[in-house]
């Protein structure tokens, strides 16, 4: 039997709403490429809180969120920290080509 894709997305959206899940579903698809990033951050942001309220948390227009969590999407940096902050994650940064073994450290404020 072939699945439909509304039945996928509403698993993927209830398999999101576990922070863990999440965490590495953004992980993949940050290291996918920047435009799945931006796409997997909308799944998120549907599943864990819905658009709206990550907007107004995240202090930016729902629309603008939309479209910046889009394909063609191209956020400000302090936009994208804003969502992420607003779901409850941070950005970690590595060195190409080596394994990330250390555990990350605490994410700076991003209000100040």
């Amino acid at each position: 039997m072939r699945r439909r894709r509304n039945d996928y997305k509403a698993d993927l959206l209830a398999d999101l709403r576990d922070r863990d899940y999440a965490k590495g579903y953004l992980s993949a698809a940050a290291k996918e490429s920047f435009e799945t990033l931006l796409l997997a951050l909308r799944d998120v942001a549907e599943a864990q809180k819905g658009m709206a309220k990550v907007a107004c948390e995240a202090k930016v227009n729902r629309e603008n969120l939309y479209r910046m969590l889009s394909e063609e999407g191209n956020p400000r940096l302090s936009s994208l920290y804003a969502v992420l902050d607003a779901l409850g994650f941070f950005i970690d940064i590595g060195v190409k080509g080596t394994a990330h073994t250390s555990s990350p450290s605490p994410s700076p404020p991003l209000s100040q």
